[in-house]
């Protein structure tokens, strides 16, 4: 019977430490999802984001024009276009691209 009562003790301080655990994990997860919301938010963040995702797209538009006098056709028209829409693509655009990332 002795061994009986130490399997249930087990089972029992096993349930109480997921719990606890469990509940100690899911705290740590909000607090960090809030933190990461809140340097998302902040407008330093956001400006530098969108800075570099236009610095991102004038490089793209240098590099596929020095690629496009090298190789001339041989460029597939689905990527020239993609390329196209990128540099016509403005830092106030906004939005979400064809990743479903934010622009802003």
């Amino acid at each position: 019977m002795t061994g009986m009562r130490y399997k249930v003790t087990f089972a029992v301080g096993l349930a109480l430490g997921y719990v606890l655990g469990t509940r100690a994990g899911r705290e740590r997860y909000e607090q960090l999802k809030k933190s990461a919301r809140e340097i998302t938010q902040n407008p330093a963040v956001r400006n530098a984001a969108e800075t570099a995702g236009h610095s991102g797209r004038q490089y793209a538009g240098k590099a596929f024009a020095a690629v496009s006098d090298k190789v001339g056709d041989a460029v597939p028209e689905g990527f020239a276009e993609r390329v196209r829409n990128l540099r016509g693509r403005g830092t106030g655009a906004g939005g979400e691209d064809d990743w479903g990332t934010s622009n802003t």
